[in-house]
């Protein structure tokens, strides 16, 4: 059943090749989450990993994060708490620098984000190299929660980013 979910999931996904640079196949969901079935499928595969032991909190990562986590929040009936790229967050946070292949970027979450020890769903379109996912996992322990899984909608697994969150319990619908 995984494996024709994720089939089915890659018929709505645009592919684009040598975007943003040559060699690259970027995978576009804007085609994805404009379907309404195809959407719909993503969040209910999604869905059907924590009905039995869902989370306290949803936290999206900035910004195709928050279209998933918040969707995600409602079908479960819990919060969504934002990670935001550095600047955006009004109130004090706490912030992680990762490393990108072209440079530098830093996260950010507001400090009175989670209760102590809340369980929180960490959510992302993509595992990549897997830093961004690290920093924002790190940024929800700093801030006294606990991590209960990283979902993504696809993984590039020739990235191996998956390396980087050993200590997680990782849950992707697509890998490629």
């Amino acid at each position: 059943m995984k494996d024709d979910i994720a089939r089915e999931l890659l018929t709505y996904i645009r592919v684009i090749e040598d975007f943003p640079k040559p060699g690259i196949s970027f995978k576009d969901i804007t085609t994805l989450i404009s379907n309404p079935e195809g959407f719909a499928k993503t969040l209910d595969a999604f869905e059907s990993l924590h009905q039995s032991d869902p989370p306290d909190v949803v936290a999206g990562v900035e910004s195709r994060g928050f279209i998933f986590g918040a969707a995600l929040a409602d079908r479960l009936n819990c919060g969504l708490v934002l990670i935001r790229k550095a600047g955006k967050l009004p109130a004090e946070t706490y912030s992680a620098s990762y490393a990108l292949e072209y440079g530098e970027a830093t996260l950010e979450l507001h400090t009175d984000a989670f209760e102590p020890g809340q369980k929180v769903l960490l959510i992302d379109d993509l595992l990549a190299t897997g830093g961004t996912a690290a920093a924002a996992a790190g940024l929800i322990e700093k801030a006294g929660a606990t991590v209960q899984s990283i979902d993504f909608v696809i993984e590039l697994d020739f990235l191996k980013g998956r390396q980087k969150l050993t200590n997680y319990q990782i849950n992707t619908l697509i890998h490629t």
